[in-house]
């Protein structure tokens, strides 16, 4: 009587239905979607006094193209600027009609649409890069929508442009320094349509 011989070297065993097969590297993840374990794509806020031209849109997707982020953009409606300090910035920069029409009341339906406007129009720029973009308006101060923003999305980082202002800048009461106080996350601030950083 011969005795049970063990299983030929070579034999395979039927895989478990329960697993599934290890994918090959030549499989790609298709384009938009996460890698789990890079996680979702971080978010940028944009915080921006008018409509961004295509030189300020272009610096800012250049600088974070290889994190390929979304961006989120805030305007807000001025609808309670300071009168005089409008006025300073403008004469410093020798611009004395902007100078003497920043003396004039705000009127508030206006600055709703003019911030309606930049915000539209800036949108559109960054969807000329083909990325992932949203916006919304916030109110004459901008902080409070800033720090929800911040917390709420997670944001990695905060780029504001705003025109030069003597002023604020001079003695750090602008949008940027009021928001590196505060904020806790880097804080990029541009002039618009120019390649200067504040």
């Amino acid at each position: 009587m011969t005795e049970p011989t063990a299983a030929a070297p070579n034999a395979t065993e039927p895989a478990s239905p329960d697993v599934e097969p290890a994918p090959s590297d030549d499989e790609t993840v298709p384009a938009g979607v996460q890698d789990a374990e890079s996680g979702p794509a971080p978010t940028i806020l944009v915080l921006t006094e008018e409509a961004l031209k295509p030189v300020d849109v272009d610096k800012i997707v250049t600088l974070h193209q290889e994190e390929a982020p979304s961006y989120r953009v805030l305007v807000p409606a001025d609808t309670d600027r300071n009168l005089l300090s409008s006025f300073l910035d403008h004469l410093s920069l020798f611009e004395m009609r902007e100078a003497l029409d920043a003396l004039k009341p705000v009127d508030r339906d206006e600055a709703h649409a003019d911030a309606s406007t930049a915000l539209s129009e800036s949108m559109a720029e960054f969807q000329r890069h083909n990325v992932v973009v949203t916006g919304e308006i916030t109110g004459d101060d901008p902080m409070p929508t800033l720090v929800e923003e911040v917390a709420r999305l997670g944001a990695r980082e905060v780029v504001v442009v705003t025109e030069p202002h003597a002023v604020e800048d001079t003695f750090h009461t602008d949008w940027a320094s009021k928001a590196r106080e505060t904020l806790g996350v880097p804080v990029l601030h541009m002039y618009a349509g120019d390649w200067r950083l504040g």
